[in-house]
């Protein structure tokens, strides 16, 4: 098949790693692979197409201004009609909402994989929605958790084209040890370290972690965190105000993934996720997990292999890494068990499996899609 993947990626998160991982897995089943991201400014080499590239999978950079959207449905189309593909498959809001409709007009039967809603600010939430809207006409919507399903469903989107696809491990490069990985972060060999890896801002709850870290100041933690954001700034400001020392901001690390032996223990604060990719780099690094019992987390983890606790509530959370300092022994035999888990539930091939299915299955109902 020829398959088109558009992106407007931002920082490297979870949902660029699934689309990187499904480039790459398609093109080394012999499809043939093409990714296009929407870019607001010249980048003559994008960190996003670099690797596709150097690895031979087609890339194309639409480079449009800001809101230029019916030059941007143009661009799309032109590349539709170059390339020919047999599936759009498109990730994250604009690319839903702007472009995939270009190739449905174009008898082009359009997928798209829903990663996960942030909510936030009236801007977004309209976003979102507008989102929700598009769906509706996609051949195939595929969720990444249980909960996005049903979430889907209540939007109006029909069941019989939602598919329950959680994201697959791929390992990009193999974690480091952990001395050399304190190193390339800066942290201590001797310290015990709290690491946090995500995007700053609200729904990934950093916060929560702040809130919890306040009680345990007894423990000498060193907590770690990786990532950029909006609340950067007032995070900062905020851990300052409370005497919150012992807080190293690192901001966005590249391959930041092969970094997680470094952590004693690894924390996901979120509010809200689909199936977060970290959670799977901590697990294959053999990292002691508490995370927070969100979205597909307790699809992806039980509580034979991670410490679960409630949403935006730090004195749980905080319990939870008092645990986990005072018997290590006990973590890490929870963190071996995730290794287990990892290696036989999230494997690629199956996953790869599951989204040829889904390709083949839009293509055969391909001219009845277009009625709607």
């Amino acid at each position: 098949m020829v398959v088109l993947q558009v992106v407007a990626p931002a920082d490297f998160g979870g949902l660029e790693r699934v689309a990187h991982a499904l480039a790459h897995g398609l093109h080394g089943l012999g499809h043939d692979v093409h990714v296009a991201i929407v870019l607001d400014v010249a980048a003559e080499r994008h960190p996003f197409l670099t690797p596709l590239a150097d690895c031979g999978i087609a890339t194309h950079a639409l480079e449009l201004p800001m809101r230029a959207y019916w030059r941007e449905r143009r661009a799309v189309a032109a590349l539709c009609r170059r390339i020919r593909p047999d599936v759009i498959h498109t990730h994250g809001y604009r690319p839903d909402v702007v472009d995939a409709s270009v190739a449905r007009k174009l008898g082009i039967p359009a997928v798209t994989t829903v990663h996960g809603f942030t909510g936030g600010g009236w801007k977004n939430r309209c976003y979102e929605w507008l989102q929700r809207r598009a769906f509706r006409r996609f051949g195939a919507v595929v969720a990444v958790s249980r909960p996005l399903v049903e979430g889907l469903a209540r939007a109006g989107v029909p069941r019989a084209r939602i598919h329950e696809v959680p994201n697959a491990w791929y390992e990009t490069s193999p974690p480091l040890d952990r001395t050399a990985a304190r190193i390339v972060l800066g942290l201590p060999q001797d310290g015990f370290v709290v690491g946090w890896v995500g995007r700053l801002s609200q729904e990934k709850g950093p916060d929560v972690l702040l809130d919890a870290l306040l009680r345990v100041t007894d423990l000498p933690l060193v907590v770690s965190v990786v990532g950029s954001g909006s609340e950067r700034l007032r995070l900062q400001a905020r851990a300052r105000a409370r005497g919150l020392s012992g807080i190293v901001w690192h901001g966005a690390v590249p391959d930041a993934g092969r970094l997680f032996r470094a952590f004693d223990v690894f924390v996901l604060s979120s509010r809200t996720e689909g199936t977060p990719i970290v959670l799977f780099e901590a697990m294959a690094a053999e990292v002691p997990v508490v995370a927070t019992r969100v979205g597909g987390v307790p699809d992806i983890l039980s509580p034979s292999e991670a410490a679960l606790v409630p949403a935006a509530d730090p004195a749980a959370l905080a319990a939870e890494l008092r645990a986990v300092y005072r018997d290590p022994g006990q973590a890490h035999e929870r963190a071996r068990r995730a290794r287990g888990r990892l290696e036989r539930d999230f494997s690629v091939a199956p996953w790869l499996a599951r989204y040829e299915r889904i390709y083949e299955l839009v293509g055969r109902a391909a001219p009845a899609a277009l009625v709607g």
